[in-house]
């Protein structure tokens, strides 16, 4: 029985073909039609899809079964304690959802670097707490630039020599520094607070902080895709 996971994010349309709950296969794609042309002839039971925008998501593809679309309201197997449900992006709740999975009855911090660098908190009880939203790399280039007079657009996971010298080694610095040193600080506060904590990266930058930061990480570069699929199990 094959299940399909997808996801929309803010940079590209990402799916995952799963058997039996295991991703046997993954795709990337910068529009949703694409996907539909991949997998037009393959034999679909169910499928849960999640938007990081209010739109929703159902490719054109046969589906046998139930074709579930993630919001607040839906269903999950964990107990989700965010003040606004509503509000929460449900590729948060995903990813949350694929970590107590990986990790049941452990503190599980969470963090995906993407279009945003998202850090989120589930507990040992089961429970999602919540955590912060800060721009991503991409998003502290295109900032500097677009807001000011005279810095260039750049981009690059480079670390330079500090200080910088020259303006392009200065602004490369500053991003990538700077972020890095807010995710070590957000989980050395967690590390504090919890004990036994494990922390869990994934997103498109997840390669740049696996080589730089200096805590113990679990590299899932699939945990959302992973999490819709916990979640469409738990509902059909």
């Amino acid at each position: 029985m094959l299940h399909l996971a997808v996801d929309k994010g803010n940079s590209s349309v990402k799916a995952g073909l799963f058997q039996d709950g295991h991703l046997v296969q993954h795709f990337s794609f910068p529009h949703v039609s694409a996907l539909a042309e991949e997998l037009g002839g393959v034999k679909i039971e169910n499928a849960i899809s999640a938007s990081v925008s209010a739109e929703e998501v159902r490719p054109l593809i046969p589906i046998k079964g139930q074709w579930l679309q993630l919001t607040g309201q839906t269903s999950v197997p964990i107990a989700n304690q965010y003040g606004t449900p509503g509000t929460l992006g449900v590729d948060r709740l995903a990813a949350a959802v694929g970590a107590a999975h990986f990790f049941p009855e452990r503190n599980c911090l969470v963090i995906d670097a993407g279009t945003c660098i998202t850090y989120d908190l589930v507990t040992a009880e089961g429970g999602f707490e919540g955590g912060n939203i800060s721009p991503g790399l991409h998003m502290r280039y295109q900032a500097l630039h677009t807001f000011t007079g005279k810095l260039p657009a750049l981009s690059g996971l480079e670390l330079p020599v500090r200080p910088g010298k020259n303006t392009q080694d200065a602004i490369t610095g500053g991003v990538l520094y700077g972020a890095l040193a807010e995710v070590e600080s957000i989980i050395k506060h967690y590390q504090s607070q919890y004990k036994l904590l494990t922390v869990i990266l994934c997103g498109g930058d997840a390669p740049f902080f696996e080589s730089t930061v200096k805590a113990r990480i679990f590299v899932i570069p699939e945990l959302v895709l992973i999490g819709l699929n916990r979640i469409l199990e738990y509902n059909v």
